[in-house]
């Protein structure tokens, strides 16, 4: 039979997985952070920073996704345990898919300042859309650390705005190079840049949509907001 001591040593890794979760969230966050402010203000070197760190998130992916391993190995959890070690795995899988598109504005970025245009273009609906997807980020990664469902319904709503803001951007962009074909070219690279932001807000969401699956252990993926708000209120 297991022993107290043995119950300690299990909750204990499981702490340690959690922070980890916690100490890669901070590091795509930066990682956002930081790529954009390249964007906007042209500094290559934190381009480069970011796109070299890159390798650093994918590393801490890796050892997570073994110490979730050997969890399952030694201790076979079951019930909310298992829950919680799935959650780890599915969310450090969505964290480091924020860092990859995290690095393509980094090298989106190298690639609008570095072509000698003659004129940039503003990037204030960039950095407003950017700006919303930390904060889910951010609600996200409190949630998963408070275990607090209820925070996945204002995440979902504030995904849904990303989405059509990230429309509304795109009817700009088309705008501007059918009003002038010159810039057709440095429009389609901020378009990937915006679909980057706007991936990073789905992959918010469903992190937060892991940790309904946690404390209720309810499934609400691919559900709707009504859906989500009933599990979860």
């Amino acid at each position: 039979m297991p022993t107290e001591h043995t119950y300690k040593q299990f909750d204990a890794e499981l702490e340690a997985v959690r922070a980890s979760v916690l100490k890669m969230g901070g590091m795509v966050e930066e990682q956002i952070i930081n790529a954009v402010e390249a964007l906007v203000s042209g500094d290559m070197d934190l381009a480069e920073l970011v796109d070299a760190n890159d390798h650093n998130v994918n590393g801490l992916e890796v050892a997570i996704d073994e110490d979730c391993t050997r969890i399952i190995a030694r201790r076979q959890p079951t019930a909310s345990d298992l829950r919680m070690v799935m959650m780890v795995v599915k969310t450090i899988t969505d964290l480091e898919r924020i860092g990859d598109e995290a690095a393509k504005i980094a090298r989106m970025a190298k690639l609008i300042h570095q072509s000698g245009r003659i004129s940039m273009p503003r990037f204030s609906e960039v950095k407003y859309m950017a700006d919303m997807v930390l904060d889910m980020l951010r609600k996200a990664l409190d949630a998963f650390a408070r275990l607090d469902a209820t925070k996945t319904v204002e995440i979902a709503r504030q995904d849904q705005q990303v989405d059509e803001e990230f429309r509304l951007n795109l009817r700009h962009l088309i705008t501007y190079m059918m009003e002038d074909p010159r810039t057709i070219s440095v429009f389609i690279d901020i378009l990937f840049v915006t679909k980057a932001i706007e991936r990073m807000g789905d992959h918010a969401k469903n992190m937060s949509e892991y940790v309904v699956y946690m404390v209720k252990g309810k499934d609400v993926r691919h559900t709707s907001l009504e859906e989500i708000e009933k599990e979860v209120m």
